[in-house]
């Protein structure tokens, strides 16, 4: 068996990067991978050294692998974990981040969609009107932004991959979803305001791939567990053709990000007077309207 050697020594290749045209080494990929995401976090002014970062965790590679991360480049983090009440499923991934949280003694706050919303997922989806997923975006992304408020945190970091980032751009794009693209991005939001903390994503140009890969030389443990509400065709279309085009042309994802990064400023600046932020009238959240969709989506399954 012919033993690849890495690009930039004699060792032992672990990753071929055909969009970089490298072959790196255990130790070589790891000074590659651990330099992108400080790179990501400094082009993008992602944290600054006081700020208080809540990581947003689940127990799989991409959340693990940022809050490690983060720990390692000594900012303050502490992680938030949302119990959507999915048996079979949380249940089995909590314990990974409970581990990794003691490990790097990391302080962990875990906030329950029962305890917010009166039912688990499970529970609700009993009385669903809208498929499960769209239920669980709405509260997650609702209570991640409750939790790090409680916390006192000055920015939310979430695990965003690359593979994730550039479903969302393809997906919103077909959609015509523009208003959905000028609130993504490396930092998310449109309009400033201090209900809202700050959501960052300093994984977003490390590929799926290239996080499972470091995660198993740096001796993270994570599940692998998926979720049983998980496959919604079209994202699983997107994701299919993006493999496909990769794989066929290398560097196609991280084009698609960099390109979408470059109109960014644009769909901004066209949006930036839509979205006027007011408070809800059920919680007092900020929203567009005058009631949140998480009140919405809460009175459906009452």
């Amino acid at each position: 068996m012919i033993k690849v050697k890495c690009s930039l020594c004699n060792k032992k290749a672990v990753i071929e990067l055909k969009y970089a045209n490298k072959k790196l080494c255990e130790k070589h990929f790891t000074l590659f991978y651990e330099k992108r995401v400080r790179r990501t976090i400094v082009k993008n002014s992602m944290l600054r050294r006081k700020d208080k970062v809540a990581v947003g965790v689940s127990g799989g590679k991409d959340s693990l692998v940022l809050l490690y991360l983060l720990h390692k480049m000594r900012y303050n983090v502490e992680a938030v974990l949302i119990d959507e009440g999915i048996k079979g499923y949380r249940d089995k991934t909590i314990p990974y981040v409970e581990k990794l949280c003691k490990e790097l003694n990391i302080p962990l706050h875990v906030f329950s969609f029962k305890e917010e919303y009166g039912k688990t997922l499970n529970e609700t989806v009993k009385k669903r009107k809208r498929p499960a997923c769209s239920y669980c975006g709405v509260f997650r992304r609702s209570l991640l932004n409750k939790a790090a408020r409680r916390i006192n945190a000055d920015k939310l970091a979430i695990g965003h991959n690359l593979d994730d980032e550039t479903q969302m751009i393809l997906m919103n794009f077909t959609r015509s979803e523009l208003l959905r693209l000028a609130r993504a991005g490396p930092v998310v939001g449109i309009v400033e305001d201090d209900r809202f903390v700050q959501r960052i994503k300093p994984l977003r140009e490390c590929s799926e791939k290239e996080n499972v890969l470091y995660a198993l030389l740096t001796g993270i443990k994570y599940s692998d567990v998926e979720c049983p509400y998980a496959g919604e065709a079209f994202r699983s279309t997107v994701r299919e053709c993006l493999n496909m085009m990769e794989e066929k042309h290398p560097g196609t994802k991280l084009g698609i990000l960099h390109s979408f990064d470059k109109l960014l400023p644009i769909l901004k600046e066209h949006f930036q007077e839509v979205g006027e932020v007011n408070a809800c009238k059920v919680c007092g959240e900020p929203t567009s309207g005058e009631i949140c969709k998480s009140c919405q989506m809460k009175k459906e399954i009452t």
